[in-house]
């Protein structure tokens, strides 16, 4: 199914994450959809809680073939993408501003609301 430029979404769509980067494949088919949605023009917020926020952790070093979800996570963030973590579950995990990618950003659950409430769809992951 393609969108036609008349039915691209107008209001954002959010995807929450909450498994951690690896071990699962929550957080990896989440921004993969999200890089979906990017190309086809939509606006996304993705809000990183729980394990996921360590997913924003720079430096990464994974295998040789094997994803890596700072890269994907930079897509997000260099397209019309927006990126937030949860500042509670970054302090529950000992990470702050200076140990995540540029472009991600702390937030709060009241802007986790604020979100929501604007958003056109809400996919939790």
């Amino acid at each position: 199914m393609t969108l036609h430029p008349a039915e691209k979404t107008e209001k954002p769509v959010l995807i929450v994450v909450n498994d951690p980067p690896y071990g699962t494949e929550r957080c990896f088919n989440g921004l993969r959809l999200a890089h979906g949605l990017l190309k086809k023009s939509a606006e996304v917020t993705v809000f990183l809680m729980g394990d996921a926020v360590t997913a924003a952790r720079k430096g990464q070093k994974t295998p040789d073939g094997y994803y890596n979800l700072e890269r994907m996570l930079k897509r997000v963030t260099s397209g019309r993408g927006t990126l937030l973590l949860c500042g509670t579950c970054m302090d529950a995990r000992g990470m702050n501003e200076g140990d995540v990618i540029d472009g991600a950003r702390r937030s709060t659950m009241d802007e986790l609301t604020d979100a929501t409430l604007a958003a056109d769809k809400v996919l939790v992951f």
